[in-house]
């Protein structure tokens, strides 16, 4: 696992998705932009307040902040798996985050987000 901007590490079984999820919506509270990977993971907040939970292999997304509100997710951990509720699917054009809401089939275009370090880690 690696946070920005200094990449802290996380061995293994020290780190818990939720935690990882409470610090980013933290980061987006205080409107700090920051990226945690956590190997197919990326958790992500804005300078704006948005924070992001994302999938790069499967392209899916939850959001976890607007404007530095938590957002609610429904995530389920135990010691050696984790299930989270995906609410849609993402991918990134240039310096475009494009998501589609999977209920509604909404698709918001949102500019400022990380998508370089979002397109390198898919």
């Amino acid at each position: 696992m690696k946070r920005g901007p200094g990449k802290q590490g996380v061995k293994g079984k020290h780190f818990r998705l939720a935690d990882e999820v409470r610090y980013i919506q933290n980061k987006a509270a205080e409107h700090d932009g920051r990226v945690v990977t956590l190997g197919q993971l990326i958790l992500f907040s804005t300078d704006t307040g948005d924070a992001w939970l994302l999938d790069v292999t499967d392209q899916l997304a939850v959001r976890l902040a607007r404007d530095g509100d938590p957002e609610p997710i429904h995530l389920e951990e135990t010691d050696t798996s984790s299930a989270i509720g995906w609410r849609g699917r993402y991918h990134i054009e240039g310096l475009a985050f494009i998501y589609t809401d999977r209920d509604t089939g909404r698709v918001t275009t949102i500019l400022g987000y990380p998508t370089q370090t979002i397109a390198r880690a898919g």
